[in-house]
């Protein structure tokens, strides 16, 4: 379960490259190509390194006009979407 303290970071096994303000990424174990619009290409920009979900989170609200709970809830949908298809790999802090 995501919590503000879990680590995320994008996967080994994809790649990724910027087609304007949106993201691609090839997930290399399944051959699946996944888009992101430019918020989700942001956060991918974010996890390249190893950064709690809080970080991101603080990032982003700096960034963008969103009510902060909202922010949150969907932060945590979209790092455990990427993390269902394999493109992320989110880790306990405690685990670090």
């Amino acid at each position: 379960m995501l919590d503000t303290t879990s680590i995320v970071v994008a996967a080994r096994d994809q790649v990724s490259c910027d087609i304007g303000s949106q993201m691609a990424i090839l997930n290399l174990k399944s051959g699946v190509y996944y888009g992101l619009d430019s918020v989700g290409s942001r956060i991918w920009e974010l996890i390249q390194i190893p950064r709690r979900l809080e970080e991101i989170e603080s990032s982003l609200l700096a960034e963008y006009e969103v009510e902060p709970g909202r922010l949150g809830a969907e932060l945590r949908e979209i790092c455990g979407q990427l993390a269902e298809v394999g493109l992320v790999d989110i880790r306990d802090e405690a685990a670090r």
